[in-house]
């Protein structure tokens, strides 16, 4: 046959409509389990990032806003590509935040560092 559709899960040949995709109702619901258990475990993971990031910037972040060297918050598993929303300042600064705690990448005397920040009411506007 030229057109022979196999189903993606078993490679079984497909009968019936041109537009089916999976040759059973099992090897459907096997393929939907499967790419859903691949979103979850996409999801877990992006959530632990967030978790151990936020718990990184609280340890620093005592005072409400603080300088922190780039390397010591990387040693401690800290991932800057992970974090939830932004906020940019007057001056177009743009701080990257976890929640509720805020960072933003500067170079200081030759040194990488973070300054980290409490969200705060004035940057809702």
């Amino acid at each position: 046959m030229p057109d022979e559709k196999k189903c993606p899960v078993c490679q079984g040949t497909i009968k019936g409509r041109t537009d089916k995709k999976f040759c059973s109702i099992q090897c459907k619901s096997s393929y939907q389990y499967e790419n859903r258990q691949q979103t979850e475990a996409f999801y877990l993971q992006v959530d632990k990032h967030l978790k151990t990031n936020r718990k990184i910037l609280k340890k620093f972040n005592k005072s409400g806003k603080s300088t922190v060297r780039t390397q010591v918050l990387y040693q401690l598993g800290f991932n800057p590509k992970f974090f939830t929303h932004f906020w940019k300042n007057a001056k177009g600064d743009v701080y990257l935040f976890v929640y509720e705690y805020g960072f933003l990448k500067v170079k200081a005397h030759q040194n990488d560092k973070y300054v980290l920040v409490f969200w705060q009411d004035y940057m809702n506007k």
